[in-house]
């Protein structure tokens, strides 16, 4: 992402904030995974999104009409002795010279300069309970300023949310933003082609598994969140987690995974035949998932409400429910009802982008937000029958099907970002063929 990206971003925040306001931004800190290992670095999506700052003990200050610059960076010093243990440091020169930054300190010196520019300030920007260490140093700062009132220090009289600005902020995507989307996009479609080329009967979960993150790190990417490999029954388990069994003969296998590259996620799931032939009840259900799926898509368009593509889905599979045999009934009566959600129990999406479970409201008030250009969000239907389903005809039970696909909303036609990747039944079948 260019550095002009960035710095578009940090003008329109401070446009909104006003002249008198300041916001103040920890980076995200090191996480300890055992002993005294950490767990690979990665930025808070906020800092990240207003800087594209790398580094742990950083924090970001935005001063909108500051004359001597808006934007100040606190940063780690260089340290040649941990730059030789644990990489390289930008150093507050770095700071100013790659990220753009107007000034930047060592971060050891934030607690006597930090106070001086809130001084000035009548509104503090800032996220409450996400780091609670630092909303204790912020709390600090302003009530030290408090106590000196008295002799005329002036002191900031509020506190504001800054997520709510910049959370509306990142659901609107660039075109920047929607192309990095696109190239993760197109490294999980890649990954997830390499794990359906090796499935075959006796492969194990894991085994799928380590083909897509192989792709993922292939390509400088990293996994956007644990991918779910679920083969047969594990498949109804909507946050399957083992990826331990093997695949066996005439099930189906569930795959969601997703790539994170540039700090953007993408979030696929695709459902096919270990052998590479659908039993006629696989591909009846599966037939219901994808009509439910691409009628939600259809609904992805500017001007629609948020749920409206969930509604689509629900038509479908409600009516495709009615028809296998799982209900009976009037089906507007039986989605009043809701009696699908015993087999198709969330959501038909979620918003996308710098997080796999997007920031930005679903809804405005009491009313489900409008869609516009620029917003991404996955579409996901599914239909999951437990083994032990008595409500399910015997040949649907242990069937569980998921088909997903990231959307971009745009002035016209909704773009698919993860369409390359097969997902008709016949096209499944044909790729699975054409692997020997």
């Amino acid at each position: 992402m260019k550095l002009s990206e960035f710095a578009k971003r940090r003008c329109q925040l401070m446009r909104m904030m006003g002249r008198d306001a300041i916001a103040i931004l920890p980076a995200a800190p090191v996480r300890k995974r055992n002993a005294d290992t950490e767990y690979p670095y990665r930025q808070d999506s906020d800092f990240h999104f207003l800087t594209g700052f790398p580094e742990p003990e950083a924090v970001a200050v935005l001063l909108p009409g500051r004359a001597e610059g808006e934007v100040i960076l606190f940063v780690r010093d260089r340290d040649p002795t941990r730059e030789m243990w644990d990489g390289l440091r930008a150093g507050p020169e770095g700071a100013v010279e790659r990220y753009g930054a107007d000034d930047a300190f060592p971060i050891a010196d934030i607690d006597d300069i930090l106070p001086g520019l809130l001084e000035s300030r009548s509104r503090v920007y800032y996220t409450m309970g996400l780091h609670p260490e630092f909303d204790q140093r912020v709390i600090g700062w302003v009530n030290g300023l408090r106590a000196q009132a008295k002799q005329g220090m002036h002191t900031p009289q509020e506190f504001v949310a800054l997520d709510h600005l910049l959370h509306d902020m990142r659901l609107y995507k660039s075109r920047e933003e929607i192309a990095a989307m696109r190239q993760a996009a197109a490294v999980s479609v890649t990954a997830h082609e390499r794990a359906m080329r090796l499935a075959a009967p006796g492969v194990t979960e894991y085994q799928l598994a380590a083909e897509i993150v192989h792709e993922f790190h292939r390509n400088r990417g990293v996994s956007a969140y644990e991918p779910i490999v679920g083969g047969g029954a594990n498949a109804c388990i909507l946050h399957y987690r083992e990826n331990a069994q093997p695949l066996r003969d005439g099930d189906l296998v569930l795959i969601d995974a997703g790539c994170e590259l540039d700090y953007y996620a993408s979030d696929i799931t695709r459902t096919f035949p270990v052998n590479g032939r659908f039993t006629s009840a696989q591909r009846a259900l599966y037939d219901v998932v994808l009509e439910a799926q691409l009628a939600a898509i259809e609904q992805c368009r500017q001007g629609n409400h948020w749920n409206d593509p969930h509604d689509a889905a629900v038509r479908v599979i409600t009516q495709g429910l009615v028809s296998l045999g799982f209900l009976s009934g009037k089906v507007s009566k039986l989605i009043k009802e809701g009696a699908y959600r015993e087999w198709f129990m969330h959501r038909t999406g979620h918003w996308l982008g710098l997080d796999v479970h997007d920031v930005g409201d679903y809804k405005v008030g009491d009313a489900w937000r409008v869609l516009e250009p620029g917003m991404v969000l996955t579409v996901e239907p599914g239909l999951y029958v437990k083994p032990g389903c008595r409500r399910a005809p015997k040949e649907f039970r242990g069937i569980g099907i998921r088909i997903e696909d990231d959307v971009a909303v745009t002035r016209s036609s909704p773009e698919v970002l993860t369409g390359a990747l097969v997902k008709s039944a016949d096209d499944i079948e044909r790729f699975m063929a054409a692997r020997s």
